[in-house]
């Protein structure tokens, strides 16, 4: 049976089955994660002056810590819950949420000026990195996949990922030339330049594309690895449609801003995520053993 055959074909399992005891440590770190979510931001949000940086660099910070508190540490929770309880939905989001940590934290940890929560972004981070690679080393993808119905639009969803990701490379590496080749100054300085393109390129473009791809050939990992990708991007850009408009408020950027752009892209993507989850079968696994 090739890795993109029909999904009824597959054997119904549980992604449970055989697998509660190894998962109580990253339930334990993802509440972990939470709480620290919770911790980070309220002290961004108290603590503004802080954040060491250029005025657009605090205003983005600011905005990040708005979402991470009012949806991304309640969602996790939520998701967590739901996990637990056997669901698929809430498990597939949970893994989302915790990729939206790794890419969420990398940007502080390696991005914001040395301050006084360094040590907050390090923990952060890593334990978002190892909560990730401890749920995927136990985890039954196939299990995953033959949840979703087989009349899942893959190509719809997969071509949408694939076009983000594709799109979001050409725009990094078209400025990265254009700076490099031609000597045209970046939006921002460089070095910031530098840190949000890498960091797009290899963690926001590689999921959405390999994702999409694996998605669109049926392929058993595609159905996870494009879960993660589209609620990781789907809440990063709420982040940066919230960032838009604080810096308009804060007289950084004219009306709209970059609003229209990124609140498009975010409610586009958050619908094709929802489709996705959409997707998976109301009935509950059965049980069995290979």
């Amino acid at each position: 049976m090739t890795a993109a055959g029909h999904l009824d074909s597959w054997p119904k399992f549980s992604p449970w089955d055989g697998g509660r005891d190894e998962l109580r440590v990253p339930y334990i770190l993802s509440a972990a994660l939470a709480a620290l979510m919770v911790v980070q931001s309220v002290l961004g949000l108290l603590f503004q002056e802080q954040y060491r940086d250029v005025e657009w660099i605090k205003a983005t910070w600011f905005g990040n810590d708005w979402v991470t508190l009012l949806i991304a540490a309640p969602l996790l929770v939520v998701a967590l819950l739901k996990a637990r309880g056997g669901s698929m939905p809430g498990l597939l989001l949970w893994f989302g949420l915790i990729g939206y940590g790794v890419y969420n934290y990398a940007y502080y940890l390696f991005g914001a000026a040395l301050n006084a929560f360094f040590l907050l972004y390090v923990v952060a981070f890593v334990l978002s990195a190892v909560t990730l690679i401890l749920v995927l080393a136990h985890l039954e993808v196939i299990h995953i996949a033959a949840s979703f119905r087989p009349t899942t639009p893959v190509r719809i969803i997969g071509g949408y990922l694939t076009f983000v990701g594709f799109g979001l490379a050409s725009v990094w590496l078209s400025m990265w030339a254009a700076y490099v080749f031609t000597g045209r100054p970046t939006p921002v300085e460089p070095e910031a330049f530098k840190l949000v393109a890498a960091l797009d390129i290899s963690l926001m473009v590689t999921g959405l594309t390999f994702g999409g791809v694996l998605l669109w050939r049926r392929n058993m990992w595609g159905y996870v690895v494009a879960a993660i990708a589209s609620i990781q991007a789907s809440l990063y850009l709420l982040v940066l449609s919230v960032n838009s408009i604080v810096g308009v408020h804060r007289g950084l950027a004219k009306t709209p801003g970059e609003f229209p752009m990124w609140g498009t892209l975010a409610v586009f993507t958050t619908a094709v995520t929802l489709l996705l989850l959409a997707n998976i079968r109301r009935e509950r696994p059965s049980f069995g053993r290979r």
